[in-house]
């Protein structure tokens, strides 16, 4: 068995079934690769279209999302381990350009980010500036889960998913593999992911979930150098963007003669991050729009980041 791909799954009834359909569409040998979904507690018609379509089904409603693709994976014979997301589509070739790697023990793990599907709104646009890669083949510190691959000896060795984090599972899986083999960026390896967020509120609350596991890798001290501006960044966000705020309305209904210069130092000096980052991210496109769009996603991120960093979970 060449790959064995896992899918964890939760109500996922409007997206399941193009998942599966896609999988069992691609340009390679039906007998060389397994399709496992598990389950975790669906109480949507998830778990019968899923064994409807010809996946193997397991029932996990006690486990993470980190326990269900360490289960899966435990279940899994493929030489090759591949983890996706149920709200994915593959391309015809995914797996036939995978098998590339079935015998290079130099790579523990490969993959490429999700792609947008044709229609998306500017929210999902303007972020993927953010989440694309330059369109070649390269050595990269980590990758989504939502699209990755590693060899099933690699992942066993290092312990597989880290199942006591919320978040971020997938970048510290990547950091472990690092040191069995390359973590290979591959954007032949395409998949199509339809539910990024669509809006300013979802990708909010998004971007606050993302960060619940930030502050512990923090404090633990558990990160890599180059880790620390997107560990950092966001609660000096919010620090100076508190400082804004209580200069403007508290100093400024006091002392009107001297606000204009103290709010915008301040500003300033919390919207370099921002400023720099969308100038580099989009400054291939020479588009006004898109730089606008994306320093104010920028800003709505930072925002949500840092406070996610504050709060209790």
């Amino acid at each position: 068995m060449d790959f064995s791909i896992i899918i964890p799954a939760k109500n996922e009834e409007d997206y399941i079934a193009n998942c599966l359909d896609s999988i069992f569409q691609v340009s390679y040998p039906k007998d060389k690769y397994e399709v496992i979904v598990v389950d975790n507690g669906s109480t949507d018609r998830t778990v019968e279209i899923a064994k409807e379509k010809g996946a193997n089904v397991f029932v996990r409603p006690d486990l993470t999302i980190s326990g269900l693709r360490n289960f899966g994976a435990s279940q899994g014979k493929g030489t090759l381990l591949a983890f996706l997301d149920a709200d994915c589509t593959v391309s015809m070739d995914w797996l036939k350009n995978s098998a590339i790697y079935l015998d290079d023990k130099n790579v523990a793990s490969f993959g490429s980010s999700a792609v947008l599907p044709e229609k998306t709104t500017w929210v999902q646009r303007a972020w993927y500036y953010i989440r694309k890669r330059d369109l070649r083949c390269q050595d990269v510190e980590w990758l989504e889960s939502a699209n990755v691959f590693a060899r099933k000896d690699s992942f066993e060795k290092v312990g597989g998913f880290n199942e006591t984090l919320l978040t971020c599972e997938d970048y510290d899986l990547s950091v472990r593999l690092s040191q069995e083999g390359k973590i290979f960026y591959d954007p032949r390896v395409v998949v199509v992911h339809h539910r990024e967020p669509a809006t300013i509120k979802n990708f909010f609350r998004k971007e606050l979930w993302r960060s619940i596991s930030n502050r512990e890798r923090f404090l633990s001290f558990d990160f890599k150098k180059s880790e620390i501006p997107s560990l950092i960044l966001p609660p000096i966000y919010i620090f100076l963007f508190c400082v804004f705020w209580f200069i403007f309305f508290i100093f400024g209904l006091y002392d009107g003669s001297d606000l204009n210069l103290d709010v915008l130092l301040v500003f300033f000096v919390f919207q370099i991050p921002v400023f720099l980052i969308s100038i580099k991210k989009v400054f291939p496109s020479k588009s006004i729009i898109h730089y606008l769009q994306l320093y104010y996603l920028l800003n709505v991120y930072f925002l949500a980041r840092g406070i996610s960093f504050f709060s209790k979970h």
